[in-house]
């Protein structure tokens, strides 16, 4: 069962308190930038002076995401209790602290935040709000702590952040990490289909400099002659080899095989079985450290 930090009732005044440490960029020393800018990831980066450093984080995907880390310079030495409040600037008089979010920060991780929650803290900066993390540190004798993301210098790199998400492929790598393409009859041309599924493989590939290797494995299936089917499926192989390598891919990353009429996933007495078995299988992997 999670249990949530419980604030006073005056949180309003809690950055007022004497006891409680407060972290935040300066009127004269806030600063985003956006430090990706591509169709798989836009990162937006804010530091927070002798605390760390904050991010927003969208990637390609068929699905609406956003990330929020909290890049601590001092590794979480414990779990944290953390609440999420949207405090008004001082030039707010009268406005009100909203809750966000009641979450963890877990040890020995960076401060987590995502979905809605993580949305709706753009949306608060957006207004002119500061977003705050308020937990109990263990650095400091377990005293109220108040981590502030500051709005000044938002707007501008936030509006470059929307449109770089705008342009984020509708997919992401697990979607393509594994993918079996076909061919026509006694060809080495791809099905329509295939073809395209090969370029949206080829979009991600060239904007991803972690993937550190493809393998490409190349079938036919049981007719013509057993040689030429091994040459076919060679042939196969080396043009997607060729199509990888045309996108920026280092040739070294790329290892193909032909099999020729070896490892039939199907029978070859119907032609739906045959086309099955004209394929070619790309695996993706990529360097995650």
């Amino acid at each position: 069962m999670k249990r949530y930090l419980v604030l006073p009732l005056a949180i309003c005044a809690i950055s007022a308190q004497a006891n409680v440490r407060n972290y935040s960029a300066p009127l004269d020393d806030s600063t985003w930038v956006m430090s990706s800018q591509t169709p798989i990831e836009c990162r937006m980066d804010h530091i927070i002076p002798s605390f760390g450093v904050a991010s927003f984080v969208s990637r390609a995907s068929k699905q609406v995401n956003l990330d929020f880390y909290l890049d601590m310079y001092r590794i979480s030495a414990e779990t944290h209790q953390v609440s999420l409040r949207s405090v008004p600037p001082r030039w707010k008089p009268g406005a009100s602290v909203k809750k966000i979010s009641e979450l963890s920060f877990y040890q020995q991780f960076d401060g987590y935040v995502n979905e809605q929650p993580a949305w709706q803290m753009l949306s608060e900066l957006e207004d002119g709000n500061v977003p705050t993390f308020y937990f109990n540190d263990w650095y400091a004798n377990s005293t109220t702590t108040a981590v502030g993301i500051s709005s000044i210098n938002f707007k501008q790199q936030y509006n470059e952040f929307l449109k770089c998400v705008g342009r984020l492929l509708p997919y992401s790598f697990e979607d393509i990490a594994f993918t079996v393409l076909s061919y026509q009859s006694n060809s080495d041309e791809l099905t329509a289909r295939s073809k395209q599924r090969l370029q949206l493989i080829g979009d991600y590939v060239k904007h991803d400099p972690n993937i550190d290797v493809v393998l490409v494995d190349a079938y036919t299936d049981s007719y013509g002659g057993k040689w030429i089917n091994q040459e076919l499926s060679e042939k196969r192989a080396n043009m997607v080899k060729d199509y990888f390598k045309s996108n920026g891919l280092d040739e070294n990353a790329i290892d193909v095989s032909g099999h020729g009429e070896r490892r039939h996933v199907a029978t070859n007495a119907t032609p739906l079985g045959r086309e099955r078995n004209r394929r070619v299988v790309i695996s993706l992997g990529k360097d995650l450290l």
